[in-house]
Parts: structure tokens; sequence; C-alpha cells
């Protein structure tokens, strides 16, 4: 403990005791005014409150307002005292008003003004109803109080000593406004929880208590020095000094752990007010009452009524509140929260009977928003949702949990009537969906979990449901009830999306390049980058294996940079080599979200000092079509940089091809699907020869994937295609090999007395 620690440990001992042994003295005594005990005892009960109010200020540098001022309060109250105290001792009689006075009542503006700070800063943010029951609070309080004090009142209105009269006048008011300020406290102690502040609430109470009973003994003129009244004032500035001196103190955590909540007590104050302020009306229709009081009651139900106003408007308020926090905005459905409480509800029965929840996760839905369109996927999320709801019983719960997703919670329900209830929903949605005049088909599938069998809570529940769900998804099998089993494949799912996410951080993944072979000449001027993960256990992985997961998991984004870095640092390399070649890279959807992308790609071309040229971005159909004028704004910012643009698998897609007309594309990649049955089926030749005149009429370049034989390369030559990748010219490989294999062909190219294209070796 430091010394500045003990000296205040110290200081508040002795005030403590000495506050004791003022009490024990003014007990024993039987002298009307003892020296000893009223004299110099006394004195130092009121110096001492004093000394700890200014130690509390030095350790706040004088910089916490409230607390300078309550300490002037108590040593202005000390002073008055002692000038009292002195006079006393020296026969020579105190007259009223005197200097003590001033003293005396300089301590209520001073404390009323710390008590206002403190209400400004433990009040930020209060709400109007708040401020009301501050108000209802203190003005029936004050109402109160003026009936008590009526006597004190209307003696000094008769003195015929008009500033003795003010003076005396002056207590009551300081009073009234002093329970008034204490109540007000006490009102926003409800929604502001501070340990300390029952210190001062109390200290204050005492104080103003001692006031109350002191003037009503001066009116009828039986107060004596000399009684345990006198310590009245005493208790009450050592409570205030004990609050000054935690108030200096850094708040405790824990202390502030209730606020900014509106407790159920915190109506109780303004509610008793009210009752007062009725009970002094009652009471002044029979007995003759002081004008203030009466005011003071009908003012404090006049603020009960606008608080009661507003707190009919909170309630509705509340309510609507409530069930929103229920609802799902959407589709109007009841959401996760309101099926846990359902949950929760059935749970907290004595005897709760079977249930099953069904956890409906629609197929295809991806396809409809990036497709058509966030707002036909509202659309369809709403219509989907009507459908389910007439299939189900009335106590039956259907709830909307995000996305695409769905939770029935089936009453009394066991396994086969869970089985029969999802077909009977799978069967609803079959029918096609009309929106915004296009037919749009959906399904769905359903995992099943069994309650009290599978679990016997909502969390269990749910979790055990979504691994049924998934694996009715993989296998088609449109529902499933949850086994044991099932267990494995959540696992591995979780598992795998954990080793992914180190992937990202570390260097598993990899890429292999495919090259591009220009079919007039033979040459390779460009390769497309593919990624792989080289994972540690399970070898080599292509993209089937965890592209799906990337991108449900919201990983596809970061996997797009890492990639786009790695393709240009090897693009650099070329560079340096003096082999510049062009590197194709796949973009998704979800990887053209980001404005900033045409920046970005921009950025990283300049670091590594390599030309726009030198990289190309390949997209879907879907991408261009599912929102148009996002695609034109990305694609027209990456041309004006000079990255080329390519339309990956052209011709799967079911969109219009004005897309072709309106953005700015340098490519097009027929599918493989057009490719392979063109040496067997004249009208697969056909429709490949029609594509490639219609990209050369718009000046596009026609790429065919999927080469992989010699008949479908010379057909390709022949009609004109300008380039093609397939495993017959070159399966993708590391970056060292195909370096090798460059070098090979162009070996062979060399030798050759015309260019002639070669195939590639199967590596």
């Amino acid at each position: 403990m430091t010394a500045r620690a003990t000296w205040r440990v110290a200081l508040l001992w002795a005030m403590a005791l000495s506050l004791v042994a003022y009490l024990v003295g003014l007990t024993a005594a039987g002298d009307p005014f003892p020296i000893l005990v009223d004299g110099w005892l006394g004195n130092l009960t009121q110096w001492l409150p004093a000394a700890v109010c200014w130690a509390a200020a030095a350790r706040v540098r004088l910089r916490r307002h409230d607390i300078v001022l309550a300490a002037c309060a108590v040593t202005s109250f000390a002073a008055g005292n002692s000038y009292y105290v002195v006079n006393a001792l020296a026969g020579d009689g105190v007259g009223f008003p005197s200097p003590a006075d001033a003293g005396y009542l300089l301590f209520f503006p001073l404390m009323l003004t710390a008590l206002a700070i403190v209400a400004r800063r433990h009040a930020r943010g209060l709400v109007s109803s708040m401020w009301l029951d501050v108000a209802v609070g203190s003005l029936g309080a004050a109402a109160v109080l003026a009936v008590v004090l009526s006597p004190v009142l209307s003696n000094a209105l008769d003195s015929s000593r008009p500033f003795a009269a003010v003076v005396a006048v002056a207590y009551p008011l300081f009073d009234l406004l002093l329970v008034a300020a204490v109540v007000g406290l006490a009102t926003i102690e409800e929604i502001r929880v501070d340990r300390r502040w029952g210190v001062l609430v109390a200290g204050l109470l005492v104080f103003t208590a001692a006031d109350v009973v002191y003037a009503l003994r001066l009116a009828q003129d039986v107060y004596a020095v000399g009684t345990p009244l006198d310590a009245g004032w005493a208790v009450g500035l050592t409570l205030v000094a004990f609050w000054v001196d935690g108030a200096a103190r850094p708040e405790d955590p824990a202390a502030l752990q209730g606020r900014g909540s509106v407790a159920g007590t915190a109506l109780v104050v303004p509610a008793v007010a009210t009752a007062a302020s009725l009970c002094v009306l009652v009471t002044g229709s029979r007995v003759r009452l002081s004008t203030l009081a009466v005011a003071l009651a009908g003012v404090t139900l006049l603020a009960t009524a606008a608080r009661t106003h507003i707190a009919f408007r909170q309630l509705l308020r509340m309510a609507d509140l409530r069930r929103q926090a229920a609802t799902d905005d959407l589709t109007g459905l009841p959401n996760r929260r309101a099926l846990y409480a359902a949950l929760r509800s059935r749970l907290s029965e004595p005897d709760p009977t079977r249930a099953a929840l069904l956890l409906l996760d629609l197929d295809r839905f991806k396809e409809v928003n990036d497709s058509l369109g966030h707002h036909v996927g509202d659309q369809l999320l709403i219509e989907v949702g009507t459908r389910l709801r007439d299939a189900l019983r009335p106590e039956d719960l259907l709830a909307r949990l995000g996305g695409d997703e769905f939770a029935v919670l089936l009453e009394d329900a066991d396994q086969a009537h869970a089985v029969a209830v999802a077909s009977k929903l799978r069967a609803v949605l079959t029918t096609s969906f009309t929106l915004e005049g296009i037919a749009l088909h959906t399904g769905a599938s359903i995992g099943i979990s069994l309650f009290p069998d599978h679990g016997d809570d909502l969390s269990t529940l749910l979790r055990k449901a979504d691994m049924a769900m998934y694996k009715a998804k993989a296998d088609r099998a449109g529902h499933r009830v949850y086994a044991l089993s099932d267990d494995t494949h959540g696992d591995a799912r979780l598992r795998t999306l954990q080793e992914l996410r180190t992937a990202l951080d570390g260097d598993q993944l990899v890429l292999h390049y495919q090259p591009k072979v220009d079919l007039p000449t033979g040459a390779v001027r460009g390769v497309e980058a593919l990624v792989r993960w080289d994972h540690p256990i399970r070898g080599l992985l292509y993209p089937d294996a965890f592209l799906d997961l990337i991108e449900d998991s919201g990983l596809m984004r970061p996997m797009t940079q890492i990639i786009l870095e790695r393709a240009l640092d090897q693009a650099a390399v070329w560079q340096r080599l003096r082999r510049p070649l062009t590197v194709a890279v796949n973009l998704s959807a979800s990887s053209l979200v980001d404005a900033d992308l045409p920046e970005q790609v921009e950025a990283m071309l300049r670091a590594r000092g390599l030309p726009a040229r030198s990289l190309q971005l390949e997209i879907t159909e879907e991408f261009l079509m599912a929102d148009r004028d996002r695609a034109r704004s990305i694609l027209s910012r990456l041309r004006e940089n000079g990255v080329q643009i390519a339309v990956d698998d052209f011709g799967t897609g079911y969109s219009s091809l004005s897309y072709l007309r309106d953005l700015p594309i340098d490519e097009l990649k027929l599918d493989r699907s057009f490719v392979f049955p063109m040496a067997d089926d004249a009208r697969a030749a056909a429709l490949v020869a029609s594509t490639i005149a219609l990209a050369h009429s718009l000046g596009l370049r026609m790429v065919a994937e999927g080469v992989e034989n010699q008949v479908a390369l010379t057909e390709l030559t022949r009609h004109g295609c300008d380039e093609a990748q397939g495993y017959f010219l070159s399966r993708p490989v590391p970056a060292a090999e195909l370096d090798h294999w460059l070098a090979t062909r162009e070996t062979w190219v060399s030798e050759e007395p015309s260019p002639r294209l070669h195939p590639g070796s199967d590596v």
C-alpha cells in the first residue's frame, strides 16, 4: 500500500471513529451544551468529512467538478458550524440570521450543483420517459414535504422581520429541492447501477431529515442544543464524504453491468410519488393546506398523466418490436429466435411429447439469384413460404432460418409422420413458380431429426438435421432422417473447411497450366491457370473436390486473390525468360462482386512490371446475365486497363446472346460438350462451325476446350477456330513441366519445313 493510500485509509477511519464518539457523547452527556462533545468533538465531525472530500479532490487533481463542489459544500457547512460553536462557547450568543447561516445555506446550492453534474454524467442518453419519472418522483416528494413543512413556512411568512423570514423560508425551500434531487437520483439509479450512489442518497436523506426536524422544532420553539438530533448533520456529511471518496476512485466494471437496462423497479418511485400526491389532494379537500403543497401535487398528477401516455405508446412499440424480433422480414414467417422459443417452451413442459425438426434447403436457388437477380430470388422465397405453410397443420411451426433455409417443427410427430410431411413438402414445390413472367422450377433437400431420439435442445436437433440435409443433397435423395453415420459426413465437412483455411494461409494451393495452341501457326501464346490443392495427406486434389465448399464458406474471393497473385508471379518469370505468355484465370461470380477489382488487378500488374495484356480473365455467362449493369461497369474498367476478357463454357448457358453486343469481350471459349461429339455428329460440327463464324463476325477470337483427339483438332482447324486446348495437346501441368513441353515443342516446330501442329504428351 502506498503512502497516499495509507493516509487515505487513516483519514477515513478517523472520520468514522470521531462520528461514533460524537454519537456516544451526545447520548451519554447530560449537559444541554457539552463543550467537549457538542463543541470540539462536534466540530471535528464536520471538518474531517471536509478533509476527506478535499483529499479526494486532490487525487483527481481538481478535474472533477462534482467532487470539488461537494468538497466546497461540506467545507461551507463546517465553517458555518465552527462560527456557531465558537460564538456559543464565548457566551456572546448567536443571532438569527448570522454568518453561520450563510455557511449552512451555501451548502445547498453547492451540493445541488454537484448533484446536477452527477445526474448529467450518469444520465446521458436518458429517454424522455425516464426524465418524466425523475420529474414525477421529485415533484411528489416536494409536495409531501411542503405539507410537512407548512408550519415552518407559515411562521416564516408571518414574521415581522423580513430578512429573517427569507432566511427561515430558505431552509425548507432548499430542503424541498434537496429531497427532489435525491428522489430524482433514486429514479435514475434504477437504470444506472452504481453501488456508491446508495451512500450519497442515504447521506442526503439523513441530512435533509435532520434539517426538517430542526425546522419543525424551531417553529414550535422546542429545539435544544446537545441532543442526538445534532448528530444528523454530522452523519449526513460523513456519508457524503464517503461518496466523494469513492467517486474519486476508478469505477468498478462490475458496478456498470446493469447500466443501460430499464429495470422493472424504475416505475416504483413515480408510482409512490403519484400516490403521495393523491393523498395530499385528498387531505387538502378536508384540511387547509398550503397553496404550494396543493400546486406541487397537482403538477405531479399532470406529469403522471404525460408519463402514462408515453408508457402506453412504449408498450405498443415494445409489442411491435417483440413481434418483429420473432418474425422474418421478407416472408413474414417466424424466424430462428421464434423457433428457439417454441422448442424451449416445449421442453419446459412436465411431460413433453415427441416432435420432429425438418430442415429444408432449396435446390438451385443460387442459380435463380445469379441469373435473374435477388429481387426474383426474394419473390421465390415468399412463394415457397406460402406453399409450405399451407401444407402444414395449424399446430406445426414453419420458420425461415435465413437464405434459402426453412425449418419445420412438427408437433406430436414420430419418424413415419415426419417422413410423410417431408415428402408432402417436396411435392408442393414441384409445381413451377411463375415470377416476372418466367416459369421457375425448384426443389428441396430435407434433413430430419427427432426429439428426443436425436437430441433434447434446438442446437443439437438443428445440427443433426443439417447433417442429414447435406447427406440428402449429396445423394439426391430428397429427404433423409438423421443417422449416426451422418456425423462422419458433418465432421469431414468441418475438417475439410478447416484444412482449406490452412491451405489458403500456407502454400498448399498450386497452379497447373494448360497451353492454348494457335491453330493456324501452332504457336503457344497463352496458358490457362488451373488451381490444385496439394493436400498433405490426400495428395493432389482437383477443383471439384473443394470448390463448392470454398464457395459455400465465403472463401472464394481470398482464394481468387491468391490465384491471381501466383499466376502473375509466374507470368513475370516467363517475361524475364523472354517467353511472354498470357495467363488466363477463371473468376467466379462471387469474386466479381468487389467493385475495386479493376484497381486491385492493375496494382498487381504494376507491382510485377507486367503489361496488362499478360492477364486474361475468364468469366461465365451466368455472371454476365445475373447483373448486366454491374458486369458492364467492371468489365469496361478492366478492358480500359488493357486486361483481356473471355467468356468460359460458351454455349452452355440459357441466356440471350445480346451480351456479345453490349459487353466488352475479347474471346469466346467453346465448351467441350460441343467439341467432343464433332467426329460422329454432323449437327454438332455444324453448331461449332456456325459458332466460330458468329464469333469472327463480331471480331472475337474463338477457343475450343476439351480437344481430345486428332479428328476434333483437324475439324476445328478446318472451320477456322483460332485456338484450342485439351488433353490431346497437353494436360494442365506445373510451370516447370510446361517449360520443358514448350522447349521441346519449339524444337519440333523449328525442324519442320512448314508450321504444323504437334500434339503434346499426356503428362
